[in-house]
């Protein structure tokens, strides 16, 4: 993989743990709601739903930095955490907000791109 590629990988794979921290631990705090545009009773309401949200983007982000840590053999690893990564921006940006898709699914898509012309 072109060190643009693993660049993106990572730079996205940190996004999913930033994503992951603020689903998880600071989905009712002002960070998360202002992150999300959350009330703090519908903050409180939804948390429990929110961390397990921010468990499954946490696995993202290991599946993304598991397949850049084994190199060149990690590509398929990689391309399936990235098209996973895709489907849920897409589906997101379908079912929640439009943002999603240019948060999730571009750089996602644009890493598949770099991964597969590396």
């Amino acid at each position: 993989m072109s060190l643009a590629a693993q660049l993106v990988v990572a730079l996205l794979g940190a996004l999913h743990v930033y994503i992951l921290i603020l689903e998880m631990f600071l989905w009712d705090k002002p960070v998360g709601r202002r992150a999300f545009g959350l009330t703090p009773e519908f903050a409180a309401a939804t948390r429990m739903l929110a961390a397990n949200q921010g468990l499954y983007n946490g696995f993202l982000a290991a599946g993304l930095f598991w397949g850049l840590s084994l190199g060149e053999a990690g590509r398929p690893v990689v391309v399936f955490f990235l098209l996973c990564v895709l489907v849920a921006g897409i589906y997101g940006a379908a079912t929640s907000s439009r943002k999603i898709l240019f948060i999730q699914g571009l750089p996602a898509a644009l890493g598949l791109i770099l991964v597969g012309w590396s």
